[in-house]
């Protein structure tokens, strides 16, 4: 099971699930992170909050939720 926090920056993924309490979907789904969304890793420098590009929307995203969205392959 691969997550957006194994990408590394300029690689593009598609959201396929997420994990979690049901507090936390709530919130990363009103922020645009639904299943089939298109992600592009802006940042990931392996410590620190992320930097995504989603939805023509540039979103920082804490390692640990980063963890709880389950990715698909590469979609280009």
């Amino acid at each position: 099971m691969k997550t957006l926090l194994s990408l590394n920056a300029g690689e593009k993924a598609v959201i396929d699930s997420l994990s979690g309490d049901n507090n936390f979907i709530s919130r990363v789904i009103s922020t645009g992170f639904t299943p089939l969304a298109e992600v592009t890793m802006v940042q990931n420098r392996r410590k620190g909050p992320l930097l995504v590009y989603l939805r023509d929307t540039h979103i920082a995203i804490g390692r640990e939720e980063a963890r709880r969205i389950i990715i698909g392959g590469e979609n280009e």
